[in-house]
């Protein structure tokens, strides 16, 4: 038998990504897959530190395949029990060729020093081929002991390479297929069958055996598989298999094929549900960041605080730039101000917006999951829960937030502008001139139509005067009514400027909270998710 599989290179890259696969899998992957992962890690980290220059071959089989004979005959030596007493070997025997540098490994292996044998340097020639070969013989592990007592199961687990023992009774046994054979399928480089007790049959039944052994490995997964017919009673097949054993140790490969053959299974189980080649972008496009920040601005009623703005602003500039008399003539009538409410214009602001805020929380989440909805399309579904776990990470304190950043946007209306000033000015210059033009007329009524006596001047008697006077009162009123419609318009444009400025200030506030709170978690998760994507393709291959 050849083992010609070569180890794959870069298993220590791969073992790399597989420790970032666990912990980049937390809470996305099968909690007993990432303590398998976990474990393997562990033992290959163990077995790699320690020498590279010998090989753990483990005898396993069940209870009276001869594994113990078999293991006397390879080594040469009566070094484990035999007999009729089952299970004979209660403990793990080992026997070392080149002793020097195999302590910490059988250390690691948890060989008790009474269990531990060399081969002597003069029983050793001719067999320096098997120079670093470490030979175990494991307890039987499917006798009564075996229930108590995992050694056996550990052992499997920790060897380079396992050479099953079998019977050509029990070689079919059900129990030793299904709880060892079928779970090393695809360990073809590192697993031997041996037909052992080969003397008890004609050489026409040990082919029949052997190819019905073959055939029935093949269907559980074993694509290659590897068997070798030996008797420990006459010697037959010993040879052959020490060749095996020798070619195993001389490669000195035995300990990287068997961890990369651990790390292919683990793998497959592992990557089960993810795609091959799915990819997604690790950062939110700008189109999403303005649909988010559109949302959340409609979830607090940016749009109505900014109409509130606009209509206050006007009814505010009335005070200002309104036509005199028809400011006073509305004194007679209820005070839309009062009504508005604005004594102090920011808390009356931060009313409005802090109202807006905590009276739309379902459109706030609506907005978040539209969000990572979007992004996660495509994504295993654990991901996909990932994702949304993300977004609504903080989304809790979004009103909150929103309502504190919003509440400290107070619009400039409590300062009034220059031109405010001016146009009032003008307007009560205008009132002037006609309460003058007033008084003019009543003096020309007075001393010129009712010579209530001497006028006081010439101009004050002379009645021809008085429509000039009319006249010039007239257009002082008019040009007091064109000076409010034009300041009003002015007005008008300067709230609705004012508005947008406010709106755009929201925007903005509104979308530094929505990335501070949504879109930079998402943005990890989705690195996060792609960081272990590529750990997880690496780990594979």
């Amino acid at each position: 038998m050849t083992i010609s599989a070569e180890p794959r290179h870069g298993l220590g890259t791969r073992l790399a990504a597989l420790a970032r696969v666990v912990e980049l899998g937390q809470g996305r992957v099968d909690p007993e897959l990432l303590d398998e992962a976990t474990q393997l890690l562990l033992r290959a980290g163990n077995r790699l530190k320690l020498s590279p220059d010998h090989t753990v071959v483990a005898l396993a089989g069940g209870t009276g395949s001869g594994k113990s004979s078999l293991f006397n005959s390879v080594s040469g030596l009566e070094l484990s029990p035999t007999g009729v007493r089952r299970p004979t070997t209660a403990r793990t025997h080992a026997c070392v060729w080149g002793l020097e540098g195999a302590a910490p490994l059988l250390d690691w292996l948890q060989i008790q020093w009474r269990h531990r044998f060399a081969r002597a340097s003069a029983l050793d020639k001719g067999e320096s081929q098997l120079h670093g070969l470490i030979l175990l013989d494991l307890p039987d592990h499917d006798s009564i002991r075996a229930l108590t007592d995992t050694e056996a199961d550990r052992l499997i687990t920790a060897a380079d390479l396992i050479v099953w023992v079998l019977d050509p009774q029990k070689y079919a046994d059900a129990a030793t297929h299904r709880r060892y054979v079928t779970e090393l399928a695809g360990h073809d480089a590192v697993t031997v069958f041996v037909l052992n007790q080969a003397d008890r049959l004609t050489p026409e039944e040990q082919a029949i055996c052997v190819a019905d052994l073959e055939d029935l490995l093949e269907r559980e997964g074993v694509a290659n598989p590897k068997v070798v017919a030996t008797s420990a009673t006459t010697g037959k097949g010993i040879d052959g298999l020490k060749a095996v054993l020798a070619e195993s140790v001389s490669a000195r490969r035995a300990g990287y094929l068997r961890l990369e053959a651990d790390l292919d299974k683990l793998m497959l189980r592992v990557a089960k549900d993810m795609p091959d080649l799915l990819h997604v972008e690790p950062t939110v496009d700008g189109a999403r960041r303005a649909g988010l920040a559109d949302a959340l601005c409609d979830a607090v009623g940016a749009a109505a605080v900014g109409e509130a703005i606009e209509n206050v602003y006007g009814v505010r500039s009335i005070d200002w730039v309104g036509w005199p008399y028809a400011r006073w003539a509305a004194m007679f009538r209820p005070d839309p101000l009062k009504s508005l409410r604005l004594g102090d214009v920011k808390d009356d602001i931060r009313t409005l917006v802090g109202g807006s805020v905590r009276a739309q929380p379902a459109e706030v989440d609506n907005a978040v999951q539209a969000l990572s909805d979007g992004l996660s399309q495509g994504m295993p579904e654990v991901w996909q829960d990932g994702v949304r776990d993300a977004a609504r990470s903080r989304s809790g304190q979004l009103p909150k937030v929103l309502t504190d950043e919003l509440g400290e946007i107070a619009p400039p209306l409590d300062r009034v502008p220059a031109w405010w000033w001016l146009a009032k000015i003008w307007q009560y210059l205008l009132v002037l001139l006609f309460l003058a033009g007033l008084g003019v007329t009543g003096a020309i009524v007075a001393y010129g139509v009712f010579e209530a006596g001497p006028p006081p001047t010439d101009l004050l008697g002379d009645v021809g005067v008085l429509p000039w006077v009319l006249l010039m009162m007239a257009s002082v009123l008019g040009v007091g009514l064109l000076s409010a419609v034009a300041s009003r318009n002015f007005i008008v444009l300067a709230a609705g400027s004012e508005r947008d400025r406010l709106e755009r200030d929201m925007r903005r506030r509104v979308s530094g909270v929505a990335q501070e709170l949504v879109v930079e978690p998402v943005e990890r998760e989705l690195q996060r998710y792609n960081d272990y994507h590529e750990a997880l393709n690496t780990a594979k291959f």
